[in-house]
């Protein structure tokens, strides 16, 4: 039994050993000259770096609302605390100007910083770790041919054992991937699709579900989710509450364009994707996207956003005069539209002046829950387009959670076809995401 004993203790330590070892032992870099060796030289690295910069939107998570691109600061509220995002300008000081190549690609593929320490998957290596080292390599050159900006981001507000960064060595090991690998059996188009919406625009991370560990349920991929105050629809091909039923010009146009006629216009961040990132792609990586996507198989969700095409209020409206029974809808929120909402949104769904104000087909208006419809109405939309900067203003200061909450209800009955119950109370949480 002493012996036993004796052996027992003896393999605790050497596993203790094994873990400790594992858990602070100075991550390693990889040799990226192979991969440097590959790229071109000057202008046309750096223009290359900016392409697939742009396809990785990295400017949205490392620009703060009103802040200049790159130098971080974003917040991002998470159940387990609050993360910033870093300085990714080429400051000496305050961001990444003294990283060498291979300590950017090891960050990129790995969540792992110049110091060694490991970073939090708020920030998409988990996708980014499937980039080729080519492609990191690029994004790198472009953003240190950028001016330096000054700016310490704010320090994490994480509690124990979250702030111990160690421990994410383990989710590493379980929820990061390597390369990304060419299916032979799909075409060039489907796989150029797949690489730049898992390697690089990251579509996942916002469109599917996480699980208990906070990684992406691929089980349930781009089913939806709901992250920062803001819906991102489920996006896989099933017909009923995914994208199934879009045709390709509908999904084309609304990632390169920010609209489909009959879908609406995009919002929140999906309007950020499509204003920093998206519309920059050339039509044949938007339509290598949209093949891509289109394949997913279909994932069934809880969502409660399906599109009614014609709702009776819409097809009983013109463009300028609501249906004849308006008025016995909600009164505070049928008055504060005709105010407020219908000289650019028009009564049938369709718009006036520009088509980016159109609500018919719309999953924001036909969803009863009102998330993105709150947050529209409370921060408003702006994007650039082919016909200028399209912008709808914020109305958080200008009504109260009881007037958002009718305007709400209203829109949502006579644009969706929904019934709504979307009281002050949830404006006001709204109003802190």
């Amino acid at each position: 039994m002493k012996r036993l004993g004796l052996l027992f203790l003896a393999a605790v330590v050497v596993i203790g050993a094994g873990v400790a070892i594992f858990l602070f032992k100075p991550a390693s870099l990889p040799d990226v000259s192979e991969a440097a060796a590959k790229l071109p030289t000057g202008q046309a690295l750096i223009d290359r770096g900016e392409y697939l910069t742009r396809a990785a939107d990295c400017v949205a998570c490392h620009t703060t609302a009103g802040g200049k691109p790159y130098a971080g600061g974003l917040a991002f509220k998470l159940p387990f605390g609050i993360i910033y995002s870093p300085n990714i300008t080429a400051d000496k000081e305050t961001g990444i100007g003294n990283w060498t190549d291979a300590e950017f690609v090891r960050a990129l593929h790995q969540g792992i910083d110049k110091a060694g320490q490991n970073l939090y998957p708020a920030f998409s290596y988990a996708a980014y770790a499937q980039m080729t080292t080519e492609d990191a390599l690029a994004i790198k050159a472009y953003l240190f041919s950028l001016p330096p900006i000054s700016a310490e981001a704010p320090k994490n507000e994480l509690g124990f054992p979250f702030n111990q960064r160690y421990v994410m060595r383990f989710w590493n090991l379980l929820f990061v991937p390597g390369p990304l690998q060419p299916d032979p059996k799909q075409s060039e188009e489907w796989n150029r699709g797949a690489y730049l919406v898992e390697a690089m625009a990251h579509c996942g991370e916002c469109h599917t579900p996480r699980n208990l560990m906070f990684a992406v349920n691929n089980g349930k991929k781009f089913a939806g989710a709901e992250l920062q105050g803001w819906k991102a629809y489920n996006i896989s091909s099933d017909k009923q509450t995914g994208i199934g039923s879009w045709t390709d010009q509908q999904l084309f146009d609304y990632l390169s364009k920010g609209h489909a006629e009959g879908r609406g216009s995009a919002t929140g961040s999906m309007g950020e994707a499509v204003d920093f990132s998206l519309r920059h792609l050339t039509p044949e990586d938007v339509k290598a996207i949209v093949t891509y996507v289109k394949s997913v198989p279909p994932q069934t969700s809880a969502d409660k956003a399906i599109v009614e095409a014609e709702p009776a209020t819409l097809t009983a409206s013109t463009a300028y005069a609501p249906a004849a029974n308006a008025a016995t809808q909600d009164s505070l929120g049928l008055k504060i539209f005709q105010g407020a909402c219908a000289s650019c949104h028009g009564w049938n769904g369709e718009g006036l002046q520009t088509p980016y104000a159109s609500l018919k087909g719309s999953r924001t208006v036909n969803d009863p829950d009102g998330t993105n419809l709150i947050q529209v109405i409370l921060k408003g939309a702006h994007m650039t387009t082919q016909q200028g900067r399209q912008s709808m203003p914020g109305f958080a200061n200008a009504y109260s959670d009881v007037e958002i909450a009718a305007l709400s209800n209203y829109v949502l009955g006579h644009f969706g076809g929904k019934q709504s119950a979307i009281t002050p109370d949830n404006v006001a949480n709204a109003r802190k995401q």
